[in-house]
Formats: structure tokens, sequence, C-alpha cells
């Protein structure tokens, strides 16, 4: 697996986090990209992620197991509202890589 140089800094980047709580879905900046391309890429175990549990009405927070065809670990949190779902993943992602909770709405 190859891991990104890239390592978020909670002060610098903390624009980019309020661009993507602004506006989750759609074209982004390329710092916001490069946060995201971050986020995305890091291992499977233990990354937060949606599940679909209505389609295009409810959604439910999850967290991979990592292994290939293991059920996926359902957490007790739903979302009806995917634009919110999408924030609080990103808040989740945020605090594991910089251990600070993201104080922006």
């Amino acid at each position: 697996m190859t891991r990104s140089i890239y390592r978020i800094d909670p002060d610098k980047d903390l624009p980019f986090a309020r661009e993507f709580m602004e506006t989750p879905v759609g074209i982004h900046s390329a710092g916001l990209q490069r946060i995201l391309n971050v986020f995305r890429g890091e291992p499977l175990a233990g990354k937060y992620v949606l599940v679909e549990v209505q389609p295009h009405v409810k959604w439910q927070l999850a967290q991979l197991s990592g292994r290939r065809g293991a059920p996926i670990p359902l957490l007790d949190h739903f979302f009806t509202d995917l634009v919110d779902a999408e924030r609080a993943v990103f808040k989740l992602r945020w605090k594991e890589h910089t251990g600070q909770d993201l104080l922006v709405s």
C-alpha cells in the first residue's frame, strides 16, 4: 500500500476544511482535493464509511474491517441527509489525521 507523503496540518489546512463544510459535494480547490486524497487513500481497516440503508433516504455510519469479504461493522449512527453524513465522516477522518476535533460547521 502507498501512503501519502502529505500530512494534514490542522492550522494551515483549516481553510480547506471550512471549504468542505460549505460544499461537501462538487468541485473542490486543489488544497481540499489533496486532503480528500489523503483521507480516501488511508488503509481500509478502521476507515469510516457510509452505508446506504435505504436508497437515497437513509445512511448508516460504519468502519471497515480491512478484511476482504468480512461484514462491515455498522455503528449506531444514522443520517437522513447525505450532505450531513459526508460532513460527519470528514470530521471523523480529520480527527484521526490531526488528533484534533474539527470545530467548524
